[in-house]
């Protein structure tokens, strides 16, 4: 049944990294963005809430931050600055707010896409806005929209395939890690944050009963529950999915190739 769900959904899903780099037309650029007396920088770093690395990197600069959101704007604020080329306080101010608005517009695309994908046409805007943010949010090296789309369409195959509630299953998966959409704001596990949200926003108990367990932190009392939990579980341990699986993968296939080279006529 599991390989039947996996076999029905596949994703590519690009490794995401916490720092952004960006790449620079010249050297040259590096002392505007830092400015006379480290102005530019300091205006940047102010009003983006991130820190920018200028080192000998290059015709590269990085973007260093806890908040991907943060670092999005900041990216593309700085890469119009680059190509505009007047760097100075009052332009910096005001590509930042172009960048904040644009952001906006990236995080309303991606939450209406991923309802769309997996056809959850019934969610509050706020919780579409929320799925949105998941797309610059990354765990492990794994893209957390993404994911969450994965587990969603696992969600749905295994339970489908069991008899048991595919929508409830459904949305339940697309909306497990629906709290580390805030959580790097808001105190507590991102399950947490997630039910308080889903709870606020009026999401049936059913579905806020299927997602709280998908970790340990909840016993899973339903079988949606189970299926969501096991579905975030092949999401996250396949080859490719995070940084760490995909360390653990090469080093398996590395011994699987020194067993193979031992025997006789092996090449």
């Amino acid at each position: 049944i599991i390989t039947q769900a996996i076999q029905k959904y596949a994703l590519s899903q690009a490794q995401e990294i916490t720092t952004t780099t960006l790449a620079l037309p010249s050297d040259e650029i590096k002392g505007r963005i830092i400015g006379k007396e480290g102005r530019n920088i300091k205006a940047f770093e102010k009003l983006t809430g991130v820190e920018v690395l200028v080192d000998d990197t290059p015709e590269t600069v990085i973007i260093s931050g806890f908040n991907p959101i943060r670092r999005q704007v900041a990216k593309l604020a700085l890469e119009r600055l680059v190509q505009d080329g007047r760097i100075q306080p009052t332009r910096i101010e005001e590509q930042i707010k172009k960048a904040k608005e644009e952001v906006k517009v990236q995080i309303k695309e991606f939450g209406e896409k991923a309802v769309y994908e997996t056809g959850i046409l019934d969610l509050p805007s706020k919780l579409v806005e929320l799925l949105g943010r998941l797309y610059f949010r990354t765990s492990f090296g794994q893209n957390v929209l993404l994911h969450s789309i994965e587990v969603s369409h696992l969600a749905q195959s295994l339970a489908e395939e069991l008899g048991a509630d595919a929508k409830i299953a459904r949305k339940a998966g697309l909306l497990h890690d629906i709290g580390k959409a805030v959580d790097q704001e808001i105190e507590g596990s991102h399950v947490d944050i997630g039910i308080k949200i889903l709870e606020k926003l009026g999401i049936e108990k059913e579905v806020i009963a299927a997602m709280k367990a998908h970790l340990e932190e909840y016993a899973a009392e339903t079988i949606e529950a189970v299926l969501v939990r096991v579905a975030d579980q092949i999401s996250g341990a396949r080859p490719g999915a995070r940084k760490d699986t995909v360390e653990n993968y090469l080093k398996r296939l590395k011994e699987l190739e020194d067993i193979a080279s031992d025997f006789s006529g092996v090449e």
